[in-house]
């Protein structure tokens, strides 16, 4: 029995196709990344997966029950964590777990102490009692988390888990996330940060205009194109050095700034190495660093959907 299985989803909203045939399958235990360019269907996808919405055609089962046919038996099984905190800011931390028990038919012995676990989990023990209004962004991220986790569920959809959070929710969720895996709760995660993907993710699965593009673990879908291929270098110049100045170097083909770094794309690797070498030796100066570097799952976003996600104002997750 798979966790999760969309068998040839389409949805249709008046003339917009939004959904066309979408078929993949989630592992009991895995971690699922769900990315793609806005507009893609991940949206449409994740309400039809947790019964808010019903599919034009096709059919969606989550451990076996049909969403559609069996809603109630299949969200008894999932906990849901959106994008914006859901939680209610007149309520203290406890009385908004408490509440989401209750909306599960959680028992209250078993609610309070899954709440006691959850709140010293994710550090919030100490604020149990505040009303949430006061709460940090990455403190209500966590309480929406422990929220989604009340119910001790088998399926846990996150969507864009730790985005825009502090270094420590960050942390807190992303050990959250690997504690889940290990006790083979299914995560099905969507997320801006492609390399947040690339760590967490078993498989990852690209949509593009309401089709799946590709489903693989991150490192397969990197070898579908080895060709992107690049060169990392960090240089001591007198002057720092222009990404045009550094595309003048034989065998480069794009550079891309990343920091106090550059990013050279090649297909000659090593040529570009030697390029290198003597461009800082031109310019009076030395290398600090130079990393050969295998396509990214960035490389196989934009490569699939045509979308470069460092483009301003276009992101990969609706």
């Amino acid at each position: 029995m798979y966790a999760i299985e969309a068998l040839s989803l389409s949805k249709r909203f008046g003339d917009i196709q939004a959904l066309t045939h979408v078929d993949f399958s989630v592992n009991v235990g895995e971690t699922f990344g769900f990315l793609g360019p806005n507009g893609a269907g991940k949206t449409t996808t994740i309400r039809i997966l947790t019964g808010i919405s019903a599919p034009t055609e096709g059919t969606a089962r989550i451990f076996g029950n049909d969403i559609v046919q069996e809603t109630i038996a299949a969200r008894r099984q999932m906990g849901i964590v959106h994008e914006t905190s859901n939680i209610y800011t007149d309520l203290t931390a406890w009385q908004n777990l408490m509440f989401t028990a209750e909306m599960y038919h959680v028992g209250r012995t078993e609610r309070e102490k899954r709440g006691s676990e959850l709140l010293d989990l994710f550090g919030l023990t100490e604020r149990k009692d505040d009303k949430t209004n006061g709460f940090s962004k990455g403190m209500k991220r966590r309480l929406t988390l422990a929220m989604g986790l009340i119910n001790d569920p088998r399926l846990l959809f996150l969507d864009e888990p730790t985005s825009g959070l502090d270094v420590q929710s960050n942390l807190i969720i992303r050990d959250v996330i690997r504690d889940l895996n290990e006790k083979d709760v299914t995560v099905f995660l969507t997320t801006h940060n492609i390399e947040e993907a690339n760590l967490a993710c078993d498989r990852v699965a690209i949509i593009n205009h309401g089709r799946i593009a590709a489903i693989d673990s991150p490192e397969r879908l990197k070898k579908t194109i080895q060709s992107v291929q690049s060169v990392e270098a960090a240089f001591d110049l007198p002057a720092p050095p222009e990404p045009e100045d550094l595309e003048q170097i034989p065998g480069v083909t794009e550079v891309i700034k990343q920091g106090d770094k550059f990013r050279l794309i090649t297909e000659d690797p090593s040529a570009v190495i030697e390029g290198v070498m003597a461009f800082a030796a031109q310019r009076k100066g030395r290398v600090i660093s130079v990393n050969t570097l295998g396509p990214s799952l960035e490389d196989v976003f934009i490569r699939l959907t045509g979308l470069d996600i460092r483009t301003k104002g276009v992101k990969t997750v609706d």
